[in-house]
C-alpha cells in the first residue's frame, strides 16, 4: 500500500491514541471528517490497522513477576515446533513469544503472579517431553524503561 505523509500521520495518531476522533484526526492531518474517515477505513482493509486494543495498567492489575525466557528446543521437527508454539500461544502466562537466531529458538515474556509460580510453570515445560524443551535462560525484568505497542513508521517519500 502506498502511503502518503497524510496516512502517516493518521497512523502515528492512532497508534498514540486508538480512541482519537475522527474529527480531532482530521484537524491533524487538515482534511475533512469525511476523508479521513474514508482514509482510517482504507488503513483498515489495507491490513496496515490490525486492530484497537486498550493498554491496561500492569501496576493496577497487583505484583507480578515479568520474565524473559530464553528458549532451546531439542527437536526442531516440525511437529514439535508445532506443538510448542501452540502451548506458548494458549498459555495466559506468555505475552509474548518470538522465533530468534543465535543460542535460543525462542524469545518468550511471561507475567507471573510470583517466582514460584513461574518456576513450576518452567519445570512443567522441562518435564513435559512432547515439548521438547532443552534449555530455558531466565532474565527477570528489574523495571520497563520503555515499552510502546506501535512500531516506526516509514518517512514519506518525496512529493507526498
Amino acid at each position: 500500500m502506498d502511503l502518503d505523509r497524510a496516512d502517516l500521520k493518521l497512523l502515528e495518531l492512532l497508534q498514540q491514541d486508538g480512541r482519537t476522533t475522527v474529527q480531532a484526526l482530521s484537524e491533524a492531518i487538515h482534511l475533512s471528517a469525511r476523508a479521513t474517515l474514508n482514509r482510517v477505513r482504507k488503513l483498515e482493509s489495507g491490513g496496515l490497522i490490525e486492530g484497537y486494543r486498550a493498554l491496561v495498567s500492569r501496576a493496577a492489575l497487583g505484583p507480578q513477576v515479568c520474565v524473559f525466557a530464553e528458549i532451546a528446543l531439542k527437536d526442531q521437527r516440525q511437529s514439535v515446533v508445532q506443538r510448542f508454539e501452540k502451548r506458548m500461544a494458549s498459555a495466559p502466562e506468555v505475552v509474548a513469544c518470538h522465533i530468534i537466531s543465535g543460542r535460543y529458538d525462542y524469545l518468550v515474556r511471561l507475567a507471573c503472579p510470583d517466582l514460584d509460580h513461574y518456576h513450576k510453570l518452567i519445570s512443567a515445560w522441562l518435564d513435559d517431553p512432547a515439548l521438547g524443551v532443552e534449555k530455558i535462560v531466565t532474565n527477570i525484568e528489574l523495571a520497563t524503561i520503555k515499552e510502546f505497542a506501535g512500531f516506526p513508521l516509514p518517512k514519506p517519500r518525496a512529493g507526498r
